[in-house]
């Protein structure tokens, strides 16, 4: 396939220091409201630049422009290079209402893409986002729904398979790929399957076909080490539940569930959903990750004889040396990289690049080592942690500098919505993942309520999404315009990483060479200004493409000067 990158009127779009932006707003219907009456369009940018009556923006008197993207050639990408995309999380039950009875749903979605993907890169009045991760959308008796009762129905909270469809209909428009949040290690206490398997133990028929269809031990065994078992009702028999007793495990030794799990998976695909994120995939055999690689690779080749590009990360919360045994399989995501003492998190409060980019250049060679299609997946936070700006604050530059590091780096980062906005939530006293899942704040009459069992306070983020997409100087434009120059410079995700090395400094960086094209990405996470000598890490004639930060750039020669808190992408000669 052919993707279509950014033409040159997008260097219109990010001009002088400030790279200032035009977001528009979004009615709840999803319309685009790009006229000068309810929108953001004519006036000026913060940094005094004009805008056109569509929210474009022109060159200032001085013509200087900090972001410089010539128009791209387009030139093929495979099945392969099309995965390496910017990914945004949705925890569908808290961002958008489209029904008003409070929780959010499918129909939300739709009605927001607009805020998402335009659907034409030369707008720069969206996010920009080229993929969605839903969370799980099938019925479950809980908000969360990690605990399904039915594969084969989308909660009716979250709306219908018709929505479903409708939306991957209007993304697949938009080039946006959607991947679904798949819980196999466990179902729902109210699974017709789980029941079936409750009756068989009462009945003690080994007969029957769901007698062993979940992992459970008999009275008088053993019960193995580590792992948790409930009663089962009316038996004297165990079940395996180690996540809550509510969460029943299914047993991968039977091959009838794993067909049958298959089958789900096959279902979705053949429905057009383009991959998905799999739920604590190293729990299938519990503590036994060389067999739960081994199903994941039967698992994910199987699904690949159907979607040959499909679209899979595994939620593997472990140290590397874990994560590694899956990548021969599937790629996992990088949690190394997040939290609060994570690779990002250090490193944009002044931490040393060098280490940084050394750290992403050894993990990406030994991972493609293992599998050709491998790739890093980073992230900030998601749905299971606390929200990356209690931590890394936009008043202190960090947040700017963090997304900086994650987003114009290897591989497919994850956005975790609201993170462009600076949303805040954590679990605090309560002690609840609710309140690091929050209602999206779109400040424009969204009906959406928090998940039950919240208990955060009132301040949720210094401006709602409607505030901060009219302000070319807000976090959701630098999160959009981040996002733009990425796409205008498609080495930097999928090409070869080198990493650079700057001696006596925490100024560092990486180039990435891909069709021939060669890219270098310095950053500097210190709040000074730092020069260094490009030619000191062989880079000898280098044009100076674009910059993005709290300060500005230049390159005279070989000679690189960055603002602290500041990034540059540079075309190597």
């Amino acid at each position: 396939m052919k993707r279509r990158f950014l033409a040159l009127t997008l260097a219109l779009l990010l001009l002088l220091s400030g790279c200032a932006g035009n977001g528009g707003t979004n009615k709840d219907d999803g319309e685009k409201n790009n006229t000068g009456e309810n929108g953001d369009a004519g006036g000026s940018t913060a940094d005094g630049s004009p805008k056109d009556k569509t929210g474009q923006y022109t060159l200032s008197a001085s013509g200087e422009a900090c972001i410089s993207m010539p128009e791209l050639s387009g030139e093929a990408i495979s099945a392969t290079e099309d995965n390496f995309r910017v990914f945004y999380e949705i925890f569908v039950g808290s961002f958008s209402d489209s029904d008003g009875d409070g929780t959010g749903d499918l129909r939300g979605i739709i009605n927001r893409m607009d805020y998402l993907n335009d659907g034409d890169d030369d707008s720069g009045l969206s996010l920009g986002v080229e993929g969605l991760w839903l969370s799980p959308i099938f019925k479950s008796p809980t908000y969360h729904k990690y605990d399904v009762d039915d594969y084969y129905q989308i909660d009716p909270d979250f709306g219908t398979e018709e929505d479903l469809k409708e939306l991957l209909e209007l993304c697949h428009e938009r080039n946006v790929k959607v991947i679904l949040d798949l819980v196999i290690n466990h179902t729902g206490p109210n699974n017709q399957w789980f029941t079936a398997f409750k009756n068989a133990h009462k009945n003690g028929d080994t007969s029957d076909p769901y007698y062993d269809f979940y992992s459970y031990y008999a009275s008088g065994e053993t019960a193995p080490a580590g792992r948790t078992f409930s009663k089962i009702p009316g038996s004297s028999d165990y079940y395996e539940c180690n996540f809550s007793g509510s969460m029943p495990e299914l047993n991968y030794d039977n091959a009838e569930v794993r067909q049958t799990m298959l089958d789900v998976a096959k279902y979705y695909l053949d429905l057009g959903v383009d991959g998905f994120r799999f739920d604590a995939a190293k729990y299938i055999y519990f503590g036994d990750n060389d067999k739960s690689a081994e199903f994941w690779k039967w698992y994910t080749d199987e699904l690949r004889k159907v979607k040959p590009d499909i679209y899979t990360v595994a939620e593997v919360w472990d140290s590397d040396g874990v994560t590694d045994r899956y990548f021969p399989a599937l790629n996992c995501f990088d949690f190394t990289m997040a939290q609060t003492d994570g690779m990002i998190a250090r490193t944009a409060r002044a931490g040393d690049v060098n280490k940084f980019v050394s750290y992403v250049d050894a993990y990406v060679e030994r991972v493609t080592a293992m599998n050709e299609d491998a790739m890093i997946v980073p992230f900030i936070a998601n749905h299971d942690t606390d929200r990356a700006a209690g931590y890394l604050t936009e008043a202190s530059g960090q947040m700017k500098i963090a997304a900086n590091l994650y987003l114009l780096s290897s591989g497919s980062p994850f956005i975790y919505y609201g993170e462009e906005l600076g949303a805040l939530g954590s679990r605090g006293g309560a002690n609840t993942d609710a309140n690091r899942r929050l209602k999206m704040e779109w400040g424009d009459g969204d009906t959406i309520r928090d998940p039950e069992g919240s208990t955060y306070g009132s301040t949720r983020v210094s401006a709602t999404a409607a505030e901060q997409l009219g302000d070319g100087a807000s976090l959701f434009s630098y999160y959009k315009k981040l996002i733009m120059i990425r796409k205008a410079n498609p080495a930097i995700a999928r090409g070869d990483y080198t990493a650079l090395s700057f001696a006596d400094t925490n100024v560092g960086g990486f180039t990435s060479t891909w069709e021939g094209e060669t890219t270098a990405v310095i950053h500097n996470t210190t709040q000074n200004e730092t020069t260094v000598d490009l030619s000191t890490v062989g880079i000898n004639a280098a044009e100076l493409s674009s910059y993005i930060g709290v300060g500005t750039a230049s390159l005279e020669g070989t000679a690189l000067t960055l603002s602290g808190q500041t990034s540059v992408v540079l075309k190597v000669g």
